[in-house]
């Protein structure tokens, strides 16, 4: 079952080529409101979710609240599903989720969820993956997802 049309934007990202969007149509929602403009990729069998800081993703440090990067975890094991796997992201639910964080985002650089699926089942998909800005990385996660699956 692919993602509903009407509600989700993941057409071919005109100003980064080879890239795709992963945004909801309504940017009121928190994707939108809060995270801003996302785009995605696959690199083998890898997935690269990518979000572009502003200032209001800093704290009071100057780097990238670590709200902003577990958001940005948790958002990418369903593009990782979507991208990578076979289920509808969508209605999914995320059942587990560990990190471990290992830096502080910069906030002048796009921060990057790189993740793939270690495995899948009819009911589940484990992910694992990275947050890193190119060679620096930020937090290390793996996470488990219940997919949707439609009632008879």
């Amino acid at each position: 079952m692919a993602l509903k049309d009407d509600v989700f934007d993941h057409r071919p990202d005109p100003e980064n080529p080879g890239w795709y969007n992963w945004n909801l149509k309504d940017d009121t929602l928190f994707n939108g409101a809060v995270m801003g403009k996302l785009i995605t990729r696959q690199e083998g069998d890898k997935c690269r979710l990518r979000m572009f800081p502003e200032r209001k993703h800093e704290n009071l440090q100057g780097i990238i609240h670590g709200a902003i990067t577990l958001s940005l975890i948790d958002i990418s094991l369903f593009t990782t599903m979507h991208v990578l796997g076979s289920g509808n992201a969508g209605p999914s639910v995320t059942l587990e989720l560990s990190t471990q964080f290992i830096g502080g985002g910069d906030p002048s650089r796009p921060l990057d969820a790189v993740t793939e699926i270690m495995r899948e089942t009819g009911k589940l998909v484990f992910v694992r993956g990275e947050v890193v800005q190119e060679d620096d990385r930020i937090a290390a996660f793996s996470g488990i997802i219940r997919k949707f699956v439609p009632r008879d």
